[in-house]
């Protein structure tokens, strides 16, 4: 949701900045495995409770991520290998970002902490559900983009938290708001495949 209002705005500013860093020969990979890196050096710092400045790193790990893709569609050099590659650490950076705090607060003697944790467990499970489901979804040839909390507003969400020191509400919201996004995209799956003819003829599961 907030992808599609942001691109339209963003996309002449970024394609400015990939017009240089393709100048400078930085390749759309090298800018994704970058912003993993300092997605990793966030969450230590998260681990270390220096969460202001991890919020900090992470921002710019965040930027890194916005523009390895206006860098691959501006110098012609999308790939599926790219794509897969982009994904698959966005699901790492944010898991790791998610059990860094959940080792903060671990570390905390306080009820709250340990409220935290939990919170952070459940956010573990709804983002890697809202991943899950729009995979499964694609493997049954379905687009499922629904929900209200994907990626880039989880992403700012933790921002917020870890800058402000908001991150008992942004926890809660997060916790809650990713296993709903995951249960409107099994709702929006449902809907799809009641309408689409054939629909009732039997689908092998998946295993994996």
């Amino acid at each position: 949701m907030l992808a599609r209002i942001l691109r339209p705005r963003l996309a002449r500013p970024l394609e400015r900045i990939a017009y240089r860093l393709h100048r400078l020969g930085v390749t759309p990979n090298g800018l994704t495995v970058t912003g993993f890196v300092l997605t990793l050096v966030a969450a230590w710092l998260l681990v270390e409770g220096e969460l202001f400045w991890g919020g900090v790193i992470l921002a710019l790990a965040a930027s890194f991520d916005m523009l390895d893709g206006s860098l691959a569609r501006y110098a012609n050099q999308v790939s599926p290998f790219g794509a897969f590659l982009d994904s698959t650490l966005d699901r790492y950076s944010e898991s790791a970002i998610l059990l860094a705090l959940a080792v903060h607060y671990a570390r905390a003697d306080e009820a709250a902490g340990h409220l935290y944790l939990v919170l952070i467990l459940l956010t573990l499970v709804g983002s890697w559900m809202v991943s899950y489901t729009r995979a499964r979804a694609e493997g049954l040839r379905i687009e499922c983009k629904a929900g209200i909390l994907q990626r880039p507003e989880r992403v700012l969400l933790l921002l917020a938290g870890l800058i402000t020191g908001w991150m008992g509400p942004v926890l809660w919201i997060l916790a809650i708001l990713t296993n709903v996004t995951a249960l409107q995209r099994i709702h929006e799956v449902y809907i799809r495949t009641q309408r689409a003819p054939g629909s009732r003829s039997p689908v092998a599961p998946n295993r994996g």
